[in-house]
């Protein structure tokens, strides 16, 4: 296999495993209302996706380092059907929260595979010198069209189905359940990798925990991996505090929850385009910044800037307090998309294969980890001083947390040719 060849692979693989996804998002909680679930049903169903996707996620990434990334990624497209299948179907609570469960496992499962694929095959075809980050932005961002165009698409689907053939609702769960089928096939023929020993049960349930182990304490021991960790905490705060607040400020502009859902729709698809762009530029600002350290620097400050602005306009109304948060919310997704990306090539140059999906998912749970503490501290903050002092806070961690890319040290699991991209933040 060529590197080009494992790069339309890695993306095509990107597009589908987040298509479904972005299809039934539009549609999810509508889909439950109107199938009779209070809101109080609906938050429980909804939480179990988390709670699930939390647990499995260390798991999860151990097993694809020990079984190997197709035997996963093909598990996860299997759970990822039979979910939406029976979303789409489902007429009781117990029923979505079991469909809540299977996508839990199903996002679990995702978690990383496809990368370390990728990163795997072009190690092989190119050696450890491989420069991996312009894949990787193209992964990232064919995710991130895969999810502007299911959002886009997931809305329109309803208007477009006649009732008469289907619950209009349930055509966008149906439609991802097509993508997830065509995510399986593209998985079972079109990822080889190299054959693994052969493992009983018992071998693979003593290995799994073994290598969760090793990858957290190396994700822990390692002077990059933990400023990688720590950057995935911030930001899992920064990008809760526009899921938690920006929703309510732009019903807010609109007049009424709405117009102001509408609103929000269309800034996330415009968001989710913006972090397309942002994937596209890491590889660009890396180079003129002068290594993906610095890069991922300027990523951060971008998205400091972004929510400053949010900050700054958190008091003007009508078309301009409109246009301000929009255009600020797809600066914020292009920053955090650039340092995202960046992060993510220091973070594989700096294991190997053996621990790679482990070390990947750690950064998730990580990144999990902000978005709680987001949850728990932003809200209540908003609440009592107001949006501006709580966006404030996020602007202050996140200048802090340029910090984590000042003299990066050098990798431990890098070659020689990789040392001077991981140095190059030195200031």
């Amino acid at each position: 296999m060529t590197a080009r060849s494992a790069l339309r692979r890695y993306m095509l693989v990107s597009f589908l495993t987040w298509l479904p996804t972005g299809l039934q998002m539009t549609v999810m909680v509508l889909l439950m209302s109107e199938r009779g679930l209070g809101l109080a049903e609906i938050g429980l169903a909804t939480m179990v996706f988390s709670v699930v996707t939390v647990s499995l996620e260390l798991p999860t990434g151990g097993l694809s380092d020990v079984v190997g990334r197709r035997v996963v990624l093909a598990a996860s497209a299997a759970f990822t059907v039979a979910a939406l299948v029976l979303m789409s179907v489902s007429t009781t609570f117990w029923m979505f929260l079991a469909s809540g469960v299977l996508k839990g496992v199903a996002r679990a499962l995702s978690s990383g595979p496809a990368t370390s694929w990728y990163v795997d095959t072009l190690h092989a075809v190119e050696g450890r010198e491989a420069d991996l980050a312009p894949g990787l932005a193209k992964g990232a961002m064919m995710e991130s069209v895969a999810l502007c165009t299911g959002v886009l698409g997931g809305g329109c689907l309803p208007l477009l189905v006649p009732s008469s053939l289907m619950f209009p609702l349930a055509a966008p769960p149906l439609a991802g359940v097509v993508a997830a089928a065509a995510l399986l096939v593209v998985v079972l023929f079109a990822l080889p990798e190299p054959a693994r020993a052969r493992r009983s049960l018992g071998g693979v349930l003593r290995e799994v925990p073994a290598t969760v182990v090793g990858g957290v304490r190396l994700a822990a021991g390692a002077p990059v991996l933990r400023r990688m960790m720590g950057a995935a905490a911030v930001s899992g705060l920064m990008l809760v505090s526009v899921e938690l607040l920006t929703p309510g400020r732009l019903a807010e502009l609109a007049g009424t929850a709405e117009r102001g859902s509408l609103f929000y729709a269309v800034v996330a698809a415009l968001g989710f385009a913006g972090s397309a762009a942002g994937s596209a530029l890491a590889p660009r600002t890396a180079a003129l910044a002068g290594g993906s350290a610095r890069g991922a620097m300027a990523g951060t400050l971008l998205s400091a800037l972004a929510v400053a602005a949010l900050a700054a306009t958190s008091s003007l109304d009508g078309l301009a307090g409109t246009a301000s948060a929009g255009v600020a919310y797809v600066v914020l997704f292009v920053g955090a998309a650039i340092t995202s990306v960046l992060c993510l090539e220091l973070t594989h140059n700096a294991v190997t294969a053996a621990e790679r999906t482990t070390v990947t998912s750690t950064g998730s749970l990580a990144l999990q980890g902000g978005s709680a503490v987001g949850n728990l501290a932003l809200g209540a903050l908003a609440a009592q001083a107001g949006l501006a002092w709580a966006w404030t806070v996020v602007v202050v961690v996140l200048l802090a947390s340029v910090l984590f890319f000042v003299r990066l040290p050098v990798a431990q699991g890098s070659s020689p040719a990789q040392a001077p991209r991981a140095r190059s933040g030195s200031g």
